[in-house]
């Protein structure tokens, strides 16, 4: 039998999947609600996955693939959705997975961030990072974020990502979206000029390299509104992991930048829902004096307990976030070590609740 691409794509929209996988001797598989489920049907031949490949990648993305061994781009599937792309060879074959980006933006309430989260949108300048693995929801908390600046306040929005993932209309603002790789040759670079471009809110789509990171914290300090994300699963180990991409030399100055500059670290994990679908974890720190002077110090081991003070600014840890999710049955109590952060204390306070775990 031979798969067409337009039928993959419409049970991935319809299905509601995340993901769909396309690998040789493997049938097209999709992922919902955290699960892989293989579509019923012939495995994928070689010939498959290259004529399925070649349906919709940009002849450049082709060259990129033959030459480096992957590609990843941006793709519209009509008005249904969008979808992130990664073309990838596997033992000489070519692979594909096919992320799912909704055409619906989230209300920050539907994604369960606290309103207090709104207050700081409105900040005049600073460094508000989203951070978590691959997967977790980064990038339509972020989408979510800038949509509600874009329908509540004026300004000039410049979005730098690998590749776009939402597309944002202008409302309010003035939205320009900018692609790694063909508007622009590097996040570093794309904020440099962005200074140039009288912006208000600037979203770096990725802090992956010392340069990024410098320019993303010079352009908070400077008066502009700076969202970025990192692949870190807590608001200190954020902290440390910026501080230590810089040589021993300048750590003090970043951590002095740092705490002036860091309004927030949203941290989040992605969970299974009882009854299918995903819910989001969530720690919050909001920078306050104390912990401004604990990144100065060096002891951001100690921003936890700050957190665990600060729930009526709007602070929660990851953990206590978690336990309210299975207090409020939406996730299992398995469901809740795996994603804590201290798994020993969480299976403690799950058993002293009564909650039955399968891995104990």
């Amino acid at each position: 039998m031979s798969y067409e691409m337009n039928d993959l794509l419409d049970l991935v929209v319809d299905q509601n999947a995340s993901d769909l996988h396309l690998s040789v001797d493997q049938p097209p598989t999709l992922r919902i609600s955290g699960s892989m489920v293989p579509i019923e049907g012939e495995p994928l031949t070689p010939a498959d996955t290259e004529r399925l490949m070649l349906s919709i990648s940009p002849d450049s993305h082709v060259q990129t693939a033959k030459l480096n061994g992957g590609a990843d781009f941006g793709f519209a599937y009509m008005e249904k959705a969008r979808f992130r792309v990664s073309v990838l060879k596997s033992k000489g074959n070519y692979g594909m997975v096919l992320r799912q980006i909704p055409n619906k933006m989230f209300g920050l309430r539907d994604l369960g961030l606290p309103d207090k989260i709104r207050e700081l949108l409105y900040r005049p300048r600073g460094l508000i990072l989203v951070t978590g693995p691959t997967g977790s929801g980064k990038s339509t908390t972020l989408a979510s974020i800038i949509n509600y600046i874009n329908e509540n306040r004026d300004g000039h929005i410049i979005t730098i990502e690998d590749p776009i993932e939402y597309y944002h209309k202008h409302k309010r603002c003035v939205v320009t979206q900018r692609e790694v790789g063909s508007d622009v040759p590097s996040f570093s670079e794309a904020i440099r000029r962005a200074l140039r471009q009288d912006p208000d809110i600037i979203l770096v789509g990725e802090m992956r390299d010392l340069e990024t990171i410098e320019a993303a914290i010079s352009a908070a300090e400077t008066g502009h509104l700076v969202f970025g994300t990192l692949h870190t699963n807590s608001a200190a180990k954020t902290i440390d992991r910026i501080v230590d991409a810089f040589p021993a030399n300048m750590k003090d100055m970043i951590r002095t930048q740092l705490a002036s500059s860091i309004q927030a670290v949203i941290a989040q994990v992605l969970c299974k829902k009882i009854g299918g679908g995903r819910v989001a974890g969530y720690e919050i720190m909001i920078t306050t004096a104390s912990i401004a002077s604990l990144i100065r110090e060096n002891k951001t081991f100690r921003i936890t307990s700050d957190i665990q003070t600060g729930s009526a600014l709007g602070m929660i840890t990851m953990d206590t976030h978690l336990m309210s999710l299975f207090n409020r049955e939406l996730i299992t109590a398995d469901e809740a070590v795996e994603k804590a952060q201290d798994p020993v204390v969480m299976r403690d306070k799950l058993v002293a609740a009564g909650a039955t775990l399968q891995a104990l």
